[in-house]
């Protein structure tokens, strides 16, 4: 039995997912779990870039220990947080979190020297405070770039301390903001007049890349040897691939953030689509993905966090299903992306004190109207109207949203797989490896092998 490793970290926990392929279904199975988390640090918000590398190893230690010895290996994380390296491959510095907010003079910045309009143009990136591109700027003016001689975006990071080797996935490049969307390369025009570094921008690799063996090093700590083998690093592109759409199916991928979109063979760059703030990321063969980012479950985690985690996520939709609509929140409000307490940010958005169950209401129908208008803002901009929405992720766990999404938009909404993330991962190294032909038959493998459900 050849085994496959998907190693899947979020903002909030990281899994090594085992899979390999057994009577034509692909099979897998979940062997080791941890926490993950940003911290403050000199008063800034940082990842625990070596915790997460040592619990990457523990994951493999325990394929060792379980007798399940994967060939293959491969790192999928959030997008646009990067590790810089000096001359020797000494990280420069922390790996900031995304959510830390030392962009906010960089903005500005940057739009000085290239008008927003002109970065959306060239790469078709939506403006988020906290993209690489601006992260990058802060990180010049503090003066760490001109130390730096690469640039790893994290799973990239992660793939290097496995196996030596610095290579720089496509898919999680076009989130930096600095990809061009024609050439689906980086911008160096672009890239010039922001006052970067050449040096710090290599060769892109597509999904299904060999990186490389694990280091001496690395092969004595977790006892075995095997390849890297580059999936779409970038989350939510991995969620995408193994999401079994058919035609030009809306998704939405829902997790800490929500992404809703559609695949497309081009990039939507029109005035129109910038002015309602869509993305066009980049996928295998030259696809994109034309897609919202919305804030997504984070909101609901964050207060639940609040409360000492005293409720379960279950609990907490029964509570919010017993009340009655009491209003919404604009949930992609800056204001929700990092408030010191998310409980307080949203009752002050509300204007009002709110209970338990009443606040849980408030955030349940606030992503639900989200996901409405975002699905109105797709029909509007692409000039089609969809039957069909392929819900994908984490969130396909909560029945309510499910419903409540279904009931906003007026969609026959199809769930699963849930987990769509290590399962894409699973599929492009597979992929690379030759064990499966393509992506249409890997959706086909997917769709027989795991629950899709359909709420009308």
């Amino acid at each position: 039995m050849e085994y496959f490793a998907a190693i899947d970290i979020g903002a909030s926990s990281g899994r090594l997912i085992l899979g390999w392929l057994e009577d034509g279904k692909l099979r897998t199975e979940e062997a080791y779990r941890f926490r993950n988390g940003a911290v403050m640090r000199s008063r800034r918000l940082v990842w625990r870039a070596d915790v997460l590398f040592n619990e990457v190893l523990n994951g493999l230690k325990r394929c060792k220990e379980i007798g399940k010895i994967p060939a293959y290996v491969g790192i999928d994380t959030w997008a646009v947080d990067y590790a810089l390296l000096d001359e020797n491959d000494n990280r420069v510095g922390p790996v900031y979190c995304y959510r830390d907010g030392r962009t906010k003079e960089a903005v500005s910045a940057v739009h000085r020297l290239v008008p927003h309009e002109e970065l959306y143009a060239r790469t078709g990136i939506q403006f988020q405070p906290f993209n690489t591109l601006y992260q990058l700027h802060a990180d010049k003016r503090g003066g760490r770039t001109d130390i730096a001689d690469t640039l790893l975006m994290f799973p990239d990071y992660l793939h290097f301390l496995l196996t030596g080797v610095k290579m720089q996935e496509y898919t999680n490049a076009t989130s930096t903001g600095l990809v061009n969307a024609r050439t689906h390369d980086w911008d160096r025009e672009l890239i010039g007049r922001l006052g970067l570094e050449q040096k710090l921008f290599g060769k892109l690799y597509q999904p299904g890349t060999a990186v490389g063996p694990f280091t001496p090093a690395v092969e004595r700590e977790v006892g075995f040897a095997a390849v890297v083998m580059l999936p779409a690093t970038h989350d939510t592109a991995s969620a995408v691939l193994a999401a079994p759409l058919e035609g030009q199916t809306p998704y939405l991928s829902s997790g800490t953030w929500s992404l809703l979109g559609i695949e497309q063979d081009f990039a939507r760059t029109d005035d129109a689509s910038r002015l309602v703030n869509w993305s066009n990321e980049g996928s295998v063969s030259g696809t994109f993905r034309y897609q919202k980012n919305i804030m997504g479950l984070w909101m609901i985690q964050s207060v639940r966090r609040e409360m000492g985690e005293k409720y379960s996520f279950s609990q907490l939709a029964t509570m919010a299903r017993a009340k009655e609509y009491s209003g919404i929140v604009d949930v992609n409000d800056d204001r929700f992306l990092a408030p010191e307490s998310m409980t307080e940010e949203v009752d002050r958005a509300m204007g009002k004190t709110l209970g338990v169950a009443t606040r849980m209401r408030v955030l349940y129908d606030s992503l639900a109207a989200s996901y409405k208008q975002a699905i109105d803002e797709l029909e509007r901009n692409t000039g089609k109207t969809y039957e069909t929405l392929n819900i994908i992720g984490g969130g396909t766990k909560d029945a309510f949203l499910t419903e409540l999404t279904a009931a906003a938009t007026g969609k026959r909404v199809i769930t699963g797989p849930t987990e769509a993330t290590a399962i894409g991962n699973l599929m492009m190294q597979m992929i690379g490896a030759g064990v499966i032909k393509d992506v249409k038959e890997g959706r086909s493998i997917i769709k027989n092998s795991f629950e899709i459900k359909e709420t009308v």
